[in-house]
Protein backbone atom coordinates (compact mmCIF):
# COMPACT_ATOMS: atom_id res chain seq x y z
CA UNK A 1 0.00 0.00 0.00
CA UNK A 2 1.44 3.68 -1.07
CA UNK A 3 1.99 6.36 1.57
CA UNK A 4 -0.86 8.17 -0.37
CA UNK A 5 -3.12 5.59 -0.31
CA UNK A 6 -2.56 5.30 3.52
CA UNK A 7 -3.16 8.45 4.13
CA UNK A 8 -6.77 8.78 1.97
CA UNK A 9 -7.78 5.01 2.95
CA UNK A 10 -10.44 6.49 4.92
CA UNK A 11 -11.44 9.58 2.91
CA UNK A 12 -14.73 8.23 1.39
CA UNK A 13 -15.75 7.84 5.27
CA UNK A 14 -14.64 11.38 6.08
CA UNK A 15 -16.58 13.02 3.36
CA UNK A 16 -19.71 10.93 4.33
CA UNK A 17 -18.92 12.64 7.68
CA UNK A 18 -18.19 15.71 6.63
CA UNK A 19 -21.61 15.92 4.37
CA UNK A 20 -23.83 14.61 7.29
CA UNK A 21 -22.05 16.48 10.01
CA UNK A 22 -23.32 19.67 8.27
CA UNK A 23 -26.83 19.26 9.67
CA UNK A 24 -24.93 19.13 13.12
CA UNK A 25 -23.56 23.06 11.96
CA UNK A 26 -27.02 23.75 12.44
CA UNK A 27 -27.41 22.23 15.59
CA UNK A 28 -24.71 24.54 16.67
CA UNK A 29 -25.82 27.59 14.88
CA UNK A 30 -29.08 27.12 16.34
CA UNK A 31 -28.89 26.91 19.49
CA UNK A 32 -26.38 29.88 19.72
CA UNK A 33 -28.26 32.31 17.33
CA UNK A 34 -31.01 32.88 19.59
CA UNK A 35 -29.20 34.67 22.80
CA UNK A 36 -28.18 36.86 20.55
CA UNK A 37 -30.91 38.01 18.31
CA UNK A 38 -33.11 38.37 21.40
CA UNK A 39 -30.86 40.60 23.12
CA UNK A 40 -30.87 43.20 19.90
CA UNK A 41 -32.32 46.17 21.11
CA UNK A 42 -34.27 46.41 17.85
CA UNK A 43 -35.93 43.25 18.05
CA UNK A 44 -36.50 43.91 21.85
CA UNK A 45 -38.16 47.35 21.08
CA UNK A 46 -40.08 45.35 17.80
CA UNK A 47 -41.32 43.16 19.65
CA UNK A 48 -42.50 44.92 22.99
CA UNK A 49 -39.74 44.04 25.84
CA UNK A 50 -38.89 47.42 26.65
CA UNK A 51 -40.79 49.69 29.57
CA UNK A 52 -42.23 52.85 28.44
CA UNK A 53 -38.89 54.83 29.15
CA UNK A 54 -36.83 52.39 26.89
CA UNK A 55 -35.30 50.50 29.46
CA UNK A 56 -35.02 46.30 29.00
CA UNK A 57 -38.09 44.62 30.85
CA UNK A 58 -36.13 41.84 32.81
CA UNK A 59 -39.14 39.95 33.24
CA UNK A 60 -40.19 39.92 29.81
CA UNK A 61 -37.20 39.77 28.55
CA UNK A 62 -35.75 36.61 30.36
CA UNK A 63 -39.47 35.33 29.27
CA UNK A 64 -39.19 36.02 25.50
CA UNK A 65 -35.61 34.72 25.39
CA UNK A 66 -35.76 31.62 26.81
CA UNK A 67 -38.92 30.33 24.66
CA UNK A 68 -37.13 31.38 21.39
CA UNK A 69 -33.76 29.70 22.83
CA UNK A 70 -35.93 26.66 24.30
CA UNK A 71 -39.07 25.75 21.84
CA UNK A 72 -36.17 24.76 19.24
CA UNK A 73 -34.67 22.21 22.56
CA UNK A 74 -38.66 21.44 22.64
CA UNK A 75 -39.17 20.67 19.17
CA UNK A 76 -35.63 18.66 19.34
CA UNK A 77 -37.09 16.44 21.74
CA UNK A 78 -39.65 14.61 19.80
CA UNK A 79 -37.57 14.77 17.01
CA UNK A 80 -35.19 12.79 18.49
CA UNK A 81 -37.50 10.27 19.88
CA UNK A 82 -39.81 9.93 16.46
CA UNK A 83 -36.05 9.67 14.38
CA UNK A 84 -35.93 5.85 15.95
CA UNK A 85 -38.49 3.78 14.34
CA UNK A 86 -38.60 6.03 10.91
CA UNK A 87 -34.50 5.17 10.79
CA UNK A 88 -35.09 1.59 11.83
CA UNK A 89 -38.19 1.64 9.21
CA UNK A 90 -36.78 3.52 5.84
CA UNK A 91 -32.54 3.73 6.73
CA UNK A 92 -30.30 6.21 7.43
CA UNK A 93 -29.93 8.74 4.47
CA UNK A 94 -33.65 8.85 3.86
CA UNK A 95 -34.15 9.71 7.34
CA UNK A 96 -31.88 12.31 7.53
CA UNK A 97 -33.64 13.66 3.94
CA UNK A 98 -36.48 13.90 5.15
CA UNK A 99 -35.98 16.16 8.70
CA UNK A 100 -33.49 18.39 6.65
CA UNK A 101 -36.68 19.47 4.29
CA UNK A 102 -38.84 19.87 7.61
CA UNK A 103 -35.85 22.00 9.47
CA UNK A 104 -35.51 24.00 6.01
CA UNK A 105 -39.17 25.11 6.37
CA UNK A 106 -38.89 25.87 9.83
CA UNK A 107 -36.05 28.58 9.49
CA UNK A 108 -38.37 30.07 6.65
CA UNK A 109 -40.91 30.51 8.61
CA UNK A 110 -38.34 32.24 11.54
CA UNK A 111 -37.01 34.17 8.21
CA UNK A 112 -39.86 35.38 7.06
CA UNK A 113 -41.37 36.77 10.81
CA UNK A 114 -42.71 40.19 11.40
CA UNK A 115 -45.37 42.60 12.71
CA UNK A 116 -47.71 41.55 15.73
CA UNK A 117 -47.51 37.81 14.48
CA UNK A 118 -43.69 37.92 14.30
CA UNK A 119 -43.20 36.48 17.68
CA UNK A 120 -45.71 33.68 17.19
CA UNK A 121 -44.19 32.82 13.33
CA UNK A 122 -40.95 32.45 15.57
CA UNK A 123 -41.99 29.94 18.15
CA UNK A 124 -43.64 27.94 15.52
CA UNK A 125 -40.63 28.01 12.93
CA UNK A 126 -38.10 27.12 15.76
CA UNK A 127 -40.39 23.82 17.10
CA UNK A 128 -40.16 22.64 13.54
CA UNK A 129 -36.79 23.48 13.28
CA UNK A 130 -36.21 21.58 16.00
CA UNK A 131 -37.75 18.54 15.36
CA UNK A 132 -35.52 18.53 12.08
CA UNK A 133 -32.25 19.53 14.63
CA UNK A 134 -33.27 16.44 16.81
CA UNK A 135 -33.65 13.84 14.52
CA UNK A 136 -30.77 14.60 12.78
CA UNK A 137 -28.57 14.54 15.99
CA UNK A 138 -29.94 11.22 16.57
CA UNK A 139 -29.67 9.77 13.20
CA UNK A 140 -26.44 11.10 12.06
CA UNK A 141 -23.51 9.95 14.86
CA UNK A 142 -25.49 6.68 14.29
CA UNK A 143 -24.74 6.57 10.44
CA UNK A 144 -21.50 7.98 10.92
CA UNK A 145 -20.42 5.19 13.37
CA UNK A 146 -21.72 2.68 12.07
CA UNK A 147 -19.88 3.42 8.54
CA UNK A 148 -16.17 4.20 10.61
CA UNK A 149 -13.37 1.34 10.95
CA UNK A 150 -12.70 1.20 14.73
CA UNK A 151 -9.35 2.49 14.61
CA UNK A 152 -10.46 6.20 13.43
CA UNK A 153 -13.93 5.48 14.68
CA UNK A 154 -13.58 7.95 18.13
CA UNK A 155 -11.70 11.00 15.56
CA UNK A 156 -14.61 10.53 12.98
CA UNK A 157 -17.73 10.66 15.32
CA UNK A 158 -16.09 13.16 17.13
CA UNK A 159 -16.03 15.66 14.55
CA UNK A 160 -19.81 15.49 15.52
CA UNK A 161 -18.49 17.88 18.35
CA UNK A 162 -16.13 20.38 16.24
CA UNK A 163 -19.24 21.14 13.86
CA UNK A 164 -21.46 22.09 16.60
CA UNK A 165 -18.32 24.45 17.72
CA UNK A 166 -18.21 25.91 14.30
CA UNK A 167 -21.97 26.52 14.37
CA UNK A 168 -22.02 28.17 17.26
CA UNK A 169 -18.81 30.07 16.92
CA UNK A 170 -20.57 31.36 13.09
CA UNK A 171 -23.58 31.94 15.02
CA UNK A 172 -21.58 34.55 17.69
CA UNK A 173 -19.83 36.23 14.68
CA UNK A 174 -22.89 36.54 12.38
CA UNK A 175 -24.62 38.10 15.89
CA UNK A 176 -21.81 40.71 16.44
CA UNK A 177 -21.45 41.61 12.33
CA UNK A 178 -25.36 42.55 12.55
CA UNK A 179 -25.20 44.05 16.29
CA UNK A 180 -22.37 46.47 14.66
CA UNK A 181 -23.42 47.24 11.53
CA UNK A 182 -27.17 46.90 11.67
CA UNK A 183 -28.94 48.60 14.40
CA UNK A 184 -32.45 48.65 13.21
CA UNK A 185 -34.56 47.08 10.89
CA UNK A 186 -35.52 43.02 10.44
CA UNK A 187 -32.23 42.25 9.41
CA UNK A 188 -31.36 42.26 12.75
CA UNK A 189 -33.19 38.73 12.91
CA UNK A 190 -33.87 37.78 9.42
CA UNK A 191 -30.00 37.37 8.68
CA UNK A 192 -28.78 35.30 11.74
CA UNK A 193 -32.24 33.09 10.70
CA UNK A 194 -32.00 33.36 7.61
CA UNK A 195 -28.18 32.18 7.28
CA UNK A 196 -29.31 28.67 8.76
CA UNK A 197 -31.01 27.55 5.12
CA UNK A 198 -27.08 27.44 4.16
CA UNK A 199 -25.75 24.57 6.20
CA UNK A 200 -29.08 23.10 6.24
CA UNK A 201 -28.89 22.71 2.23
CA UNK A 202 -25.38 21.49 2.26
CA UNK A 203 -26.49 18.49 3.92
CA UNK A 204 -29.63 18.36 1.60
CA UNK A 205 -27.96 18.30 -1.62
CA UNK A 206 -24.46 16.27 -0.06
CA UNK A 207 -27.08 13.41 0.70
CA UNK A 208 -26.87 12.35 -2.90
CA UNK A 209 -22.99 11.52 -2.65
CA UNK A 210 -22.83 9.18 0.19
CA UNK A 211 -23.71 5.66 0.33
CA UNK A 212 -26.46 3.93 3.26
CA UNK A 213 -24.89 2.74 6.15
CA UNK A 214 -23.49 -1.34 5.69
CA UNK A 215 -24.63 -2.25 9.17
CA UNK A 216 -28.07 -1.40 8.46
CA UNK A 217 -28.46 -3.12 5.14
CA UNK A 218 -27.44 -5.95 6.79
CA UNK A 219 -29.80 -5.81 10.11
CA UNK A 220 -32.51 -5.53 7.25
CA UNK A 221 -31.35 -8.74 4.76
CA UNK A 222 -29.78 -6.48 2.24
CA UNK A 223 -26.22 -8.32 2.48
CA UNK A 224 -25.48 -7.92 -1.19
CA UNK A 225 -25.96 -3.89 -1.10
CA UNK A 226 -24.21 -4.05 2.73
CA UNK A 227 -20.77 -5.84 1.23
CA UNK A 228 -21.01 -3.63 -1.78
CA UNK A 229 -21.26 -0.45 0.57
CA UNK A 230 -18.63 -1.73 3.06
CA UNK A 231 -16.05 -2.05 0.55
CA UNK A 232 -16.92 1.23 -1.09
CA UNK A 233 -16.44 3.01 2.16
CA UNK A 234 -13.18 0.84 3.04
CA UNK A 235 -11.87 1.31 -0.68
CA UNK A 236 -11.78 -2.47 -0.99
CA UNK A 237 -13.08 -5.09 -3.20
CA UNK A 238 -15.72 -6.86 -2.09
CA UNK A 239 -13.51 -10.32 -1.83
CA UNK A 240 -11.15 -8.20 -0.03
CA UNK A 241 -9.95 -10.72 4.03
CA UNK A 242 -10.60 -7.40 5.51
CA UNK A 243 -14.08 -6.47 4.21
CA UNK A 244 -14.84 -10.30 4.34
CA UNK A 245 -14.41 -10.49 8.23
CA UNK A 246 -15.47 -7.42 9.27
CA UNK A 247 -19.14 -7.97 7.57
CA UNK A 248 -18.93 -11.65 9.26
CA UNK A 249 -18.26 -9.90 12.72
CA UNK A 250 -21.61 -7.27 11.32
CA UNK A 251 -23.75 -10.47 10.81
CA UNK A 252 -22.25 -12.62 13.38
CA UNK A 253 -23.96 -9.95 15.73
CA UNK A 254 -26.85 -9.21 13.98
CA UNK A 255 -27.76 -13.10 14.04
CA UNK A 256 -26.96 -13.06 17.65
CA UNK A 257 -29.23 -10.62 18.46
CA UNK A 258 -31.93 -11.46 16.20
CA UNK A 259 -31.72 -14.87 18.18
CA UNK A 260 -32.07 -13.20 21.36
CA UNK A 261 -34.29 -10.96 20.93
CA UNK A 262 -36.61 -12.61 18.12
CA UNK A 263 -40.60 -11.09 19.03
CA UNK A 264 -39.55 -9.51 21.83
CA UNK A 265 -39.61 -6.32 20.20
CA UNK A 266 -38.62 -2.91 21.45
CA UNK A 267 -39.25 -4.46 25.33
CA UNK A 268 -36.16 -7.01 24.55
CA UNK A 269 -34.53 -3.93 23.27
CA UNK A 270 -34.13 -1.54 26.10
CA UNK A 271 -34.48 -4.97 28.91
CA UNK A 272 -32.56 -7.17 27.19
CA UNK A 273 -29.19 -8.53 28.59
CA UNK A 274 -26.46 -6.43 29.15
CA UNK A 275 -28.54 -3.93 27.64
CA UNK A 276 -30.28 -1.87 30.46
CA UNK A 277 -27.30 -0.94 31.92
CA UNK A 278 -26.52 0.82 28.46
CA UNK A 279 -29.64 2.89 28.13
CA UNK A 280 -28.89 4.40 32.05
CA UNK A 281 -25.43 5.12 31.07
CA UNK A 282 -27.05 7.15 27.79
CA UNK A 283 -28.86 8.80 29.95
CA UNK A 284 -26.92 9.84 32.40
CA UNK A 285 -24.13 11.38 30.47
CA UNK A 286 -26.45 13.29 28.83
CA UNK A 287 -28.13 14.51 31.58
CA UNK A 288 -24.62 15.59 33.08
CA UNK A 289 -23.45 17.12 29.82
CA UNK A 290 -26.18 19.55 30.23
CA UNK A 291 -25.65 20.58 33.59
CA UNK A 292 -22.26 21.76 32.98
CA UNK A 293 -22.28 24.65 32.49
CA UNK A 294 -21.31 24.80 29.04
CA UNK A 295 -24.68 25.45 27.42
CA UNK A 296 -25.41 28.31 29.80
CA UNK A 297 -22.86 29.75 28.92
CA UNK A 298 -23.19 28.96 25.12
CA UNK A 299 -26.41 29.70 24.43
CA UNK A 300 -26.37 33.04 26.85
CA UNK A 301 -23.55 33.80 25.83
CA UNK A 302 -23.65 38.03 25.42
CA UNK A 303 -25.71 37.68 28.65
CA UNK A 304 -23.30 35.80 30.78
CA UNK A 305 -20.05 38.19 29.73
CA UNK A 306 -22.42 41.11 30.29
CA UNK A 307 -22.60 39.42 33.86
CA UNK A 308 -18.86 39.55 34.26
CA UNK A 309 -18.38 42.71 33.50
CA UNK A 310 -18.47 42.60 29.54
CA UNK A 311 -20.86 45.64 29.55
CA UNK A 312 -22.30 46.87 26.31
CA UNK A 313 -23.03 45.36 22.85
CA UNK A 314 -19.67 45.24 21.48
CA UNK A 315 -18.04 44.56 24.29
CA UNK A 316 -20.29 41.12 25.02
CA UNK A 317 -21.02 40.07 21.37
CA UNK A 318 -17.15 40.29 20.63
CA UNK A 319 -16.13 38.50 23.88
CA UNK A 320 -18.48 35.83 22.94
CA UNK A 321 -16.86 35.56 19.40
CA UNK A 322 -13.88 34.93 20.97
CA UNK A 323 -15.16 32.01 23.56
CA UNK A 324 -16.63 30.60 20.21
CA UNK A 325 -13.28 30.77 18.16
CA UNK A 326 -11.27 29.10 21.35
CA UNK A 327 -13.95 26.46 21.33
CA UNK A 328 -13.88 25.71 17.83
CA UNK A 329 -9.91 25.12 17.87
CA UNK A 330 -9.77 23.23 20.97
CA UNK A 331 -12.30 20.86 20.02
CA UNK A 332 -10.68 20.09 16.85
CA UNK A 333 -7.20 19.71 18.63
CA UNK A 334 -8.85 17.31 20.92
CA UNK A 335 -10.45 15.16 18.18
CA UNK A 336 -8.13 14.82 15.68
CA UNK A 337 -4.90 14.16 18.49
CA UNK A 338 -6.64 13.12 21.76
CA UNK A 339 -9.77 11.33 21.50
CA UNK A 340 -7.99 7.85 20.15
CA UNK A 341 -4.97 8.61 22.62
CA UNK A 342 -5.90 9.60 25.94
CA UNK A 343 -9.17 7.08 25.89
CA UNK A 344 -12.76 8.12 26.87
CA UNK A 345 -12.42 7.43 30.93
CA UNK A 346 -9.34 9.40 31.52
CA UNK A 347 -10.62 12.34 29.30
CA UNK A 348 -14.26 12.81 30.47
CA UNK A 349 -12.43 12.34 34.39
CA UNK A 350 -9.43 15.19 34.10
CA UNK A 351 -12.16 17.76 32.13
CA UNK A 352 -14.54 17.52 34.27
CA UNK A 353 -11.99 18.11 37.18
CA UNK A 354 -11.14 21.52 35.09
CA UNK A 355 -13.95 22.80 34.47
CA UNK A 356 -15.55 22.71 38.09
CA UNK A 357 -11.89 24.23 39.60
CA UNK A 358 -12.23 26.88 37.11
CA UNK A 359 -15.35 27.95 37.62
CA UNK A 360 -15.15 27.50 41.00
CA UNK A 361 -12.21 30.64 40.80
CA UNK A 362 -15.02 32.55 38.69
CA UNK A 363 -17.59 32.54 41.12
CA UNK A 364 -14.90 33.27 44.00
CA UNK A 365 -13.69 36.39 41.47
CA UNK A 366 -17.28 37.46 41.08
CA UNK A 367 -18.07 37.21 44.50
CA UNK A 368 -15.45 39.37 45.47
CA UNK A 369 -14.94 41.85 42.45
CA UNK A 370 -18.48 42.40 40.74
CA UNK A 371 -18.33 44.71 38.20
CA UNK A 372 -19.47 48.16 38.35
CA UNK A 373 -23.36 49.11 37.61
CA UNK A 374 -23.68 50.85 34.50
CA UNK A 375 -26.18 53.46 33.92
CA UNK A 376 -28.82 52.82 30.86
CA UNK A 377 -27.64 55.62 28.89
CA UNK A 378 -23.55 55.88 29.90
CA UNK A 379 -20.88 54.93 26.94
CA UNK A 380 -19.76 51.11 28.29
CA UNK A 381 -16.19 51.67 29.61
CA UNK A 382 -13.43 48.75 28.99
CA UNK A 383 -13.66 46.11 30.95
CA UNK A 384 -11.94 45.80 34.47
CA UNK A 385 -8.93 43.60 35.05
CA UNK A 386 -11.21 40.96 37.08
CA UNK A 387 -13.90 40.51 34.22
CA UNK A 388 -11.17 40.43 32.12
CA UNK A 389 -9.47 37.63 34.77
CA UNK A 390 -12.90 35.80 34.69
CA UNK A 391 -13.45 35.91 30.68
CA UNK A 392 -9.67 33.93 30.20
CA UNK A 393 -10.76 31.87 32.90
CA UNK A 394 -13.70 31.00 30.51
CA UNK A 395 -11.98 30.95 27.69
CA UNK A 396 -10.17 27.73 29.89
CA UNK A 397 -12.96 26.54 30.67
CA UNK A 398 -14.30 26.00 27.29
CA UNK A 399 -10.90 23.92 26.24
CA UNK A 400 -11.49 21.41 29.79
CA UNK A 401 -14.61 21.25 27.78
CA UNK A 402 -13.96 20.57 24.38
CA UNK A 403 -11.60 17.47 25.59
CA UNK A 404 -14.55 15.39 27.55
CA UNK A 405 -17.72 16.49 28.23
CA UNK A 406 -18.33 18.14 25.05
CA UNK A 407 -17.50 15.72 21.97
CA UNK A 408 -17.06 12.55 24.08
CA UNK A 409 -20.88 11.64 25.19
CA UNK A 410 -21.58 11.45 21.68
CA UNK A 411 -18.70 9.46 20.55
CA UNK A 412 -18.97 6.97 23.93
CA UNK A 413 -22.99 6.74 23.25
CA UNK A 414 -22.13 5.71 19.35
CA UNK A 415 -19.71 3.53 20.79
CA UNK A 416 -21.50 1.13 22.99
CA UNK A 417 -25.00 -0.14 21.52
CA UNK A 418 -25.24 -3.09 19.14
CA UNK A 419 -26.43 -2.32 15.56
CA UNK A 420 -30.19 -3.45 16.45
CA UNK A 421 -30.70 -1.05 19.08
CA UNK A 422 -28.28 1.54 18.02
CA UNK A 423 -31.02 4.02 17.01
CA UNK A 424 -33.23 3.50 20.08
CA UNK A 425 -29.95 4.19 22.22
CA UNK A 426 -29.28 7.33 19.84
CA UNK A 427 -32.45 8.46 20.20
CA UNK A 428 -32.82 8.11 24.02
CA UNK A 429 -29.14 9.96 24.09
CA UNK A 430 -30.60 12.63 21.86
CA UNK A 431 -33.82 12.89 23.63
CA UNK A 432 -32.31 13.29 27.14
CA UNK A 433 -29.77 15.71 25.66
CA UNK A 434 -32.69 18.24 24.25
CA UNK A 435 -35.16 17.76 27.17
CA UNK A 436 -32.25 19.05 29.65
CA UNK A 437 -31.01 20.87 26.79
CA UNK A 438 -34.83 22.74 26.99
CA UNK A 439 -34.75 22.88 31.04
CA UNK A 440 -30.95 24.41 31.13
CA UNK A 441 -32.04 27.02 28.30
CA UNK A 442 -35.19 27.74 29.81
CA UNK A 443 -34.44 28.64 33.30
CA UNK A 444 -30.78 29.91 32.74
CA UNK A 445 -32.22 33.97 31.57
CA UNK A 446 -33.34 33.82 35.33
CA UNK A 447 -30.49 31.90 36.85
CA UNK A 448 -27.90 34.81 35.60
CA UNK A 449 -30.19 37.45 36.89
CA UNK A 450 -31.59 35.57 40.00
CA UNK A 451 -27.81 33.84 41.37
CA UNK A 452 -25.15 36.30 39.81
CA UNK A 453 -21.82 34.48 41.29
CA UNK A 454 -23.37 31.29 42.42
CA UNK A 455 -24.83 29.90 39.13
CA UNK A 456 -20.69 29.37 38.84
CA UNK A 457 -20.46 27.93 41.89
CA UNK A 458 -23.69 25.64 41.49
CA UNK A 459 -21.89 24.04 37.83
CA UNK A 460 -18.87 23.33 39.69
CA UNK A 461 -20.24 21.40 42.21
CA UNK A 462 -21.53 18.97 39.57
CA UNK A 463 -19.03 19.25 37.41
CA UNK A 464 -16.91 17.71 39.97
CA UNK A 465 -19.24 15.86 42.21
CA UNK A 466 -21.28 14.15 39.64
CA UNK A 467 -19.31 14.50 36.40
CA UNK A 468 -15.76 13.80 37.62
CA UNK A 469 -17.23 10.50 39.92
CA UNK A 470 -19.42 9.02 36.42
CA UNK A 471 -16.21 8.97 34.45
CA UNK A 472 -14.14 6.79 37.04
CA UNK A 473 -17.12 4.08 36.68
CA UNK A 474 -17.71 3.95 33.17
CA UNK A 475 -16.00 0.89 31.12
CA UNK A 476 -13.31 2.07 28.82
CA UNK A 477 -14.21 1.77 24.94
CA UNK A 478 -11.10 3.05 23.16
CA UNK A 479 -10.00 1.24 20.61
CA UNK A 480 -12.77 -1.94 20.41
CA UNK A 481 -15.06 -2.86 17.74
CA UNK A 482 -18.49 -1.84 17.85
CA UNK A 483 -19.27 -5.68 17.72
CA UNK A 484 -17.10 -5.86 21.13
CA UNK A 485 -19.39 -4.12 23.00
CA UNK A 486 -21.51 -6.81 23.56
CA UNK A 487 -18.92 -8.51 25.46
CA UNK A 488 -18.00 -5.37 27.26
CA UNK A 489 -21.51 -5.12 28.89
CA UNK A 490 -22.37 -8.87 29.45
CA UNK A 491 -24.80 -9.50 26.02
CA UNK A 492 -22.67 -12.41 25.26
CA UNK A 493 -19.25 -14.39 26.11
CA UNK A 494 -15.21 -13.74 24.35
CA UNK A 495 -16.20 -17.19 23.37
CA UNK A 496 -19.73 -17.68 22.17
CA UNK A 497 -18.83 -14.17 19.84
CA UNK A 498 -15.46 -16.15 18.30
CA UNK A 499 -17.74 -19.08 17.85
CA UNK A 500 -20.35 -17.01 15.81
CA UNK A 501 -18.27 -15.93 13.84
CA UNK A 502 -16.21 -19.11 12.83
CA UNK A 503 -19.83 -20.37 11.75
CA UNK A 504 -20.48 -17.31 10.30
CA UNK A 505 -17.23 -17.25 7.47
CA UNK A 506 -17.58 -21.70 7.27
CA UNK A 507 -21.56 -20.74 6.33
CA UNK A 508 -20.19 -18.36 3.63
CA UNK A 509 -17.30 -19.64 2.62
CA UNK A 510 -19.85 -23.58 2.08
CA UNK A 511 -22.08 -20.87 -0.21
CA UNK A 512 -19.26 -19.49 -2.44
CA UNK A 513 -17.67 -23.07 -2.97
CA UNK A 514 -18.79 -24.24 -6.66
CA UNK A 515 -20.87 -27.31 -6.59
CA UNK A 516 -19.22 -30.48 -7.74
CA UNK A 517 -20.71 -31.60 -11.37
CA UNK A 518 -22.28 -34.80 -11.95
CA UNK A 519 -20.23 -35.51 -14.31
CA UNK A 520 -17.37 -35.37 -11.62
CA UNK A 521 -19.41 -36.99 -9.48
CA UNK A 522 -20.09 -40.20 -11.91
CA UNK A 523 -16.67 -40.30 -12.31
CA UNK A 524 -16.01 -40.51 -8.60
CA UNK A 525 -18.15 -42.80 -8.19
CA UNK A 526 -16.89 -45.51 -10.72
CA UNK A 527 -13.64 -45.03 -9.38
CA UNK A 528 -15.47 -46.24 -6.13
Amino acid sequence: MSAAEGVFKNIRVYWLAFIVYWGIVVFGYDTGIGGGVVSAHYFQEHFGLLNDDGSKNTKRSNEVSSNVVSVLQAGAFFGALGSAPISAKIGRIYTLAAFSVMFLVGAILTTVAEGENGLALIYAGRVISGVGIGAISAVAPAYVSECAPKDVRGRITGCFQIMVAIGVMISYFINYGVGIHIKSGVNVWRIPFGFQLVPAGIMAFGLFTVKESPRWLASVGRRKQALANLAYLRRETIDSEAVIHEMSEIEAAIEEEREARAGLGVKEAFLGKGNLIRFVIAFTIFLLQQWAGQNSVGYYAPQIFASIGYTGAKNSLLASGIYGVVKVVATAIFIFFGVETLGRKFSLFVSAMGMGSLFFIIGAILKTHPPPVLLPDAIPPPPPPASRAMAGMLYIYVCFYSMGWGPLPWVYVSDIFPTRTRHYGLALASATQWLFNFVVSKVTPDMISDLGYKIFLMFATVNIGAMGVFSLVIPETKGRSLEEMDIIFGSVTAEQRQADIDKQRALEAEKESPEPSSEHTNSLDNKV
